[in-house]
């Protein structure tokens, strides 16, 4: 199953609590709560480019399935993880206390991201 596609964000939950959690300045959160989201996935094997485009920033991330890469969050910081495939339709990364799960059932990618006790969701269906 290929990732490579165009996602627009269709719902979010706990947004705020969890962009305070990873230390995001307040008039950020507020400015970025209602902006519609598109992600940019191109999948080559193992090598995936994410494109995240939210207003007029845009976080671009490049890694390879098993491999260490560094990526940038949502609030700027860099960090390095390993993020591995489970089955043939998920992506998985743990670092810093943070888990990252990429998720595609058909047309719809699922995004959930956790951090202590909150957890982030998005949905996004293929543009």
């Amino acid at each position: 199953m290929s990732f490579t596609g165009k996602y627009e964000l269709q719902s979010q939950e706990n947004f705020e609590p969890f962009m305070r959690a990873i230390g995001l300045p307040e008039d950020q959160i507020q400015k970025g709560k209602d902006l519609k989201s598109v992600t940019e996935i191109v999948q080559d094997g193992k090598k995936f480019t994410i494109t995240i485009t939210t207003g007029s920033k845009v976080i671009k991330n490049q890694f390879t399935i098993g491999e260490e890469s560094e990526v940038e969050l949502m609030n700027g910081q860099k960090m390095k993880v390993v993020v591995q495939m489970e089955g043939n339709n998920k992506l998985v990364a743990e670092a810093k206390g943070m888990k990252s799960t990429t998720e595609l059932n058909g047309d719809t990618i699922t995004y959930t991201m956790t951090v202590g006790d909150i957890t982030l969701k998005r949905v996004s269906k293929r543009i």
